[in-house]
């Protein structure tokens, strides 16, 4: 076992080097270049200085304090990684962190920033912060955790590979054709794609820089008129694909970018850029050239979210070989935790291998996970975003719940479930908060709505029967997700921050949950298909609705049927009843035996 880092000393020596720079303070934010959600292992300085290994988070550290924000899903997890005597830990939704540097800084106070790392509408939060104390926000050239960071890993540089027109549904000139015409439509010259599954879906490549996500860290230059450019390290590139590349971009290595943005610039462009995705640097090189930066929404972000019929069809299969993988694993557990051998370890290895093994009598193949598996047993599933590992793995014992959230990458579809299993006897309290929470996905997932609605609307759907009790759960609802993409994809989301309409086509989860710290987590999370609903008898306007892909049982041992409705015992029963079908053919004997009792009808 690797000896644990010296977290005080990291922290001092990076003070050391702030000092040096003659400045008071740094923002290190959860972040690379590209704003990706998960990080290559070269980008997680915030995992190096603080211990804080979760996937959205920022530090800002000054002189003599320093302080780790992060959202509902890590308030946990963030307490037992870092050192409270070095980083104060605070939720970021009740105390942003432009408030607390407010109240933390005054005159004179030089508070530095990677301008690769943070967004235009982050800097600008932050600037708002420092020009009310009369603190400095400087943008510094070489991020100073790099300078302390003696063995910071190399970047990563995976193989790229092409996906197919079979698969993507529409090559990649014609989605070029398109947003050439959005450009237009803006009135701009130019837009920049940093975000590295927007380069992946415009140009239908796939990559492997980051793990469960199969993309490469690259960046795109797409024109108005004129061939786009793609800013790709040449190590990633086979002959064969840049050659099937070149015939829709010009490829440069990622060090041209700087200079290519100036160029926009000094020709005067006028530069769409995602305020709230791109990075600060960009914005800066054409706009200090010359060129005007016309802020929006990425031109890539709807047409990538609405899944055309080829990709659904991709996401119905993946659905139905996951689904088999997890009625195996399921079955497996109910076989052999009653001896007492399973750990969160062991569970989750044997899930990764009843996925592989099933892709490929499907004919297909598992080519990664989506997301490491959340394998919490007990206490651990109130972890919302818990990751197991030696020094934590709990055995699965009578009488708890066991929480799998779990997700697979196939060449043909992005999946993520979870399901919340009893183990032993559950309690009468589990019971309730189980049903109450699965009421909350059957909500959303039965819910009619006009053109127009947006996640904040729908979010609530979710949450009502546990407001009736009084409880609640600190994180959205459910997450946009691609398209052998990035399991966690935007712009929509079901939450109390998802402004974005949902359209046809977008492929979203569907998870509330339910935590009692110490105890047990719940979470039932199925995804589903925007559609254009059936019309309502005696309505007079056309509405969406839901098609649910996942296909897995709910444990029927923690459903209290008291709790619900007709419908909803009806809708419970209907989804179970589709399963042995759906899936059957994928399965041995036993497991389809398993199956039948397990989808029995509540009713």
């Amino acid at each position: 076992m690797s000896e644990a880092p010296d977290l005080g000393q990291r922290l001092a020596d990076f003070r050391a080097e702030l000092q040096r720079g003659g400045l008071t303070g740094f923002i290190v934010p959860h972040a690379d270049e590209h704003q990706s959600e998960y990080l290559p292992a070269s980008a997680e300085r915030l995992a190096w200085l603080t211990g804080f290994t979760g996937s959205a988070g920022t530090a800002i550290v000054l002189a003599n304090e320093a302080a780790i924000f992060v959202d509902g899903r890590y308030t946990l997890q963030v307490g037992s990684q870092i050192n409270e005597a070095l980083f104060a830990p605070q939720h970021l939704i009740d105390t942003p962190p432009p408030e607390w540097l407010k109240e933390h800084t005054g005159e004179g106070d030089r508070i530095g920033y990677d301008p690769w790392l943070m967004t235009i509408a982050e800097v600008g939060r932050f600037e708002k912060a420092c020009v009310e104390t009369g603190a400095e926000l400087v943008a510094i050239d070489s991020n100073p955790i790099d300078a302390v960071w003696t063995d910071r890993p190399d970047p990563p540089l995976g193989a790229i590979s092409l996906q197919s027109d079979d698969l993507a549904g529409e090559p990649a000139d014609a989605k070029l054709a398109r947003l050439a015409e959005a450009l237009d439509e803006a009135k701009a010259d130019a837009t920049v794609l940093g975000l590295a599954d927007a380069v992946a879906w415009t140009f239908n490549l796939r990559g492997t820089d980051i793990a469960h996500n199969p993309v490469a860290l690259a960046w795109a230059i797409l024109r108005r008129d004129g061939k786009p450019t793609l800013f790709v390290d040449s190590r990633k590139l086979s002959n064969a694909v840049r050659s099937a590349l070149a015939e829709h971009a010009d490829i440069e290595t990622p060090d041209a970018l700087p200079q290519a943005l100036a160029e926009l610039g000094s020709a005067g462009a006028r530069v769409l850029l995602e305020p709230r995705s791109m990075a600060a640097a960009v914005a800066a090189a054409v706009t200090d050239a010359g060129g005007t930066v016309v802020e929006g929404a990425d031109p890539t972000a709807l047409p990538k979210a609405r899944k055309n019929a080829t990709e659904i069809a991709g996401a119905r299969r993946a659905h139905i070989r996951d689904g088999a993988a997890m009625v195996r694993f399921l079955a497996w557990l109910d076989a052999t935790v009653g001896s007492g051998t399973v750990d969160e370890v062991l569970a989750a290895e044997k899930l990764a291998g009843f996925r592989a093994e099933t892709a490929l009598a499907d004919g297909s193949e598992l080519a990664d996970l989506s997301f490491g598996t959340i394998s919490g047993a007990g206490p651990d599933g109130a972890i919302v975003h818990y990751q197991v590992s030696p020094e934590t793995n709990r055995k699965l014992e009578p009488g708890t719940l066991y929480l799998v959230d779990s997700g697979a990458q196939y060449r043909d579809g992005t999946t993520d479930l979870t399901r919340t299993v009893a183990v032993g006897e559950p309690t009468d309290e589990m019971r309730d908060r189980f049903t109450r929470v699965l009421k909350g996905m059957v909500a959303v997932a039965t819910a009619r709505f006009p053109a127009g609605t947006n996640g904040i609307q729908l979010d609530a759907f979710a949450r009502r029967a546990l407001w009736d009790a009084g409880l609640d759960y600190d994180h959205g609802t459910g997450h946009g997700v691609g398209s052998f993409l990035s399991v966690h994809e935007g712009p929509a989301n079901l939450s109390k921050r998802g402004t974005i309409a949902l359209e046809p086509g977008m492929v979203l989860s569907d998870e509330p949950g339910y935590y009692k710290t110490g105890a047990y987590g719940i979470r039932i999370e199925n995804l589903v298909l925007v559609t254009n609903a059936e019309a309502i008898p005696g309505g007079d306007r056309p509405m969406l609705g839901f098609e649910t892909l996942t296909l897995c049982p709910i444990d029927r041992r923690l459903i209290d049927p008291r709790l619900l409705t007709i419908a909803e015992l009806d809708w419970i029963d209907d989804y179970h009843a589709r399963l042995p079908d759906a899936l059957g053919h994928l399965l041995d004997e036993d497991e389809r035996t398993w199956l039948a009792a397990a989808t029995r009808p509540l009713s």
